[in-house]
């Protein structure tokens, strides 16, 4: 077999989509018959049943006293976040806009945080005037902040998002160590702290995140344990006692071949851990892990429509109507350093045998438009529906839409 036509690995498991008569089934219902109903590909599809089914199995696994944010950054769309909001205990935000979209679900403002290192004035206007949590980045915001609040008479509450030094290892995106522009240097947080309490700033505690997308399980807890030790040593200098410690998240989604589910045993017990620590250091704090790949991403496919196949120098390529335009992430151009495949099937034939290898590609005019590399799938022609998996985070939002203006996609909650 060449080199061209060779086949990569198979992808991780996809187990959480059933198949019926050959069909995947979204939200009990068949593919095409959902395709019908949105009434055109490409589209996303998320999956509401696996969304409670996440959180459900999380809470089970973790202490009870752990509260679950979710970080829709992974996933904005506002049917979404209105379903989220009913089963966690907060949510993160990181643009006005987004808190918008978190105020108009019904979470309560005590319980939403807003995290970014660029927040404009009027980002902060709003923030304090709807009474959400704010995550300190800069000496900056503690000046604005204070000027809003003398202007205002309203409380600004404050948490300071540390950028500790030390990292996640293996993660997929690091988060924190070294230079970064999130947060506040570790050691410069004792200054900040004494800015934020001559402000008179309403201090309630720490944020810390080191990093994303990680699937070993003693990273996260090694990152944890040391975000919580950091947390500690810096309260000793905290104008007021710690309300609230969010020790970030980091969890992770198979993706590729070799992958498995994240094992959520040992994160538990160290949390636990934390937990009962946390009682004699912190007795008035909440302690929060902020998740949104991780509740959100599994529950999600990407369906695209082929429109052609062709065969060039003995290679076949599936065409169809949808690409890296509305799936950066897929296309290996968001965040992977080597391209590798997401989970990809042909999904109104999905219990027929793998053939040869194929490469499904997009329309746009540019060699980056691969939505699978050389990968072996059932046979599929014009009319059949490319599924991306795993596509419920950083998806739509996080693709360059506009680009050479092709149709816009549709997202649905099913």
């Amino acid at each position: 077999m060449s080199d061209l036509t060779r086949e990569k690995p198979a992808h991780a498991p996809m187990d959480q989509f059933r198949a019926e008569n050959g069909e995947l089934l979204v939200g009990g219902i068949p593919l095409r018959r959902l395709a019908a109903q949105v009434g055109q590909t490409p589209f996303y599809a998320y999956d509401r049943a696996l969304l409670d089914r996440r959180v459900a199995e999380l809470r089970a696994a973790l202490p009870a006293e752990i509260k679950i944010h979710y970080a829709m950054k992974a996933n904005p769309m506002p049917a979404v976040v209105d379903h989220m909001a009913k089963l966690v205990d907060g949510i993160d935000v990181a643009s006005a806009n987004e808190l918008k979209v978190a105020l108009d679900s019904g979470a309560n403002p005590h319980d939403i945080s807003f995290a970014g290192p660029g927040k404009r004035t009027e980002e902060l206007q709003r923030a304090v005037a709807a009474g959400i949590l704010i995550n300190i980045e800069s000496f900056r915001e503690v000046s604005e902040l204070a000027a809003i609040q003398q202007a205002t008479g309203w409380p600004a509450r404050v948490a300071v998002r540390v950028n500790p030094d030390f990292e996640l290892k293996s993660s997929g995106m690091k988060m924190s160590g070294g230079p970064k522009q999130f947060g506040v240097d570790a050691e410069a947080v004792p200054a900040l702290l004494a800015k934020i309490g001559e402000a008179g700033l309403a201090f309630e505690g720490f944020h810390l995140f080191a990093g994303s997308q990680n699937l070993r399980p003693e990273a996260i807890v090694e990152a944890q344990r040391k975000c919580f030790e950091l947390a500690v040593k810096l309260a000793e200098a905290a104008p007021s006692p710690v309300k609230f410690l969010n020790l970030g998240g980091g969890f992770g989604i198979p993706y590729f071949p070799g992958e498995r589910r994240i094992d959520l045993t040992p994160i538990a017990a160290n949390l636990a851990d934390i937990v009962e620590e946390a009682r004699q250091k912190f007795p008035q704090a909440e302690i929060v892990i902020e998740l949104g790949r991780y509740l959100v991403g599994e529950a999600g496919i990407y369906v695209c429509k082929v429109v052609d196949k062709k065969v060039s120098r003995g290679h076949t390529f599936l065409v169809t109507d949808g690409g890296l335009h509305h799936h950066l992430s897929a296309s290996g151009n968001f965040g992977q350093v080597i391209r590798k495949n997401y989970p990809v099937t042909v999904g109104d034939r999905a219990d027929a045998p793998s053939g040869e290898a194929v490469s499904v590609v997009g329309p746009l005019c540019t060699p980056l438009d691969i939505l699978a590399d050389k990968m072996a799938l059932p046979d599929a022609g014009p009319g059949n529906l490319i599924v991306v998996f795993q596509s419920g985070a950083y998806g739509a939002t996080a693709s360059p839409r506009g680009f050479l203006s092709h149709p816009d996609l549709v997202e649905v909650l099913v």
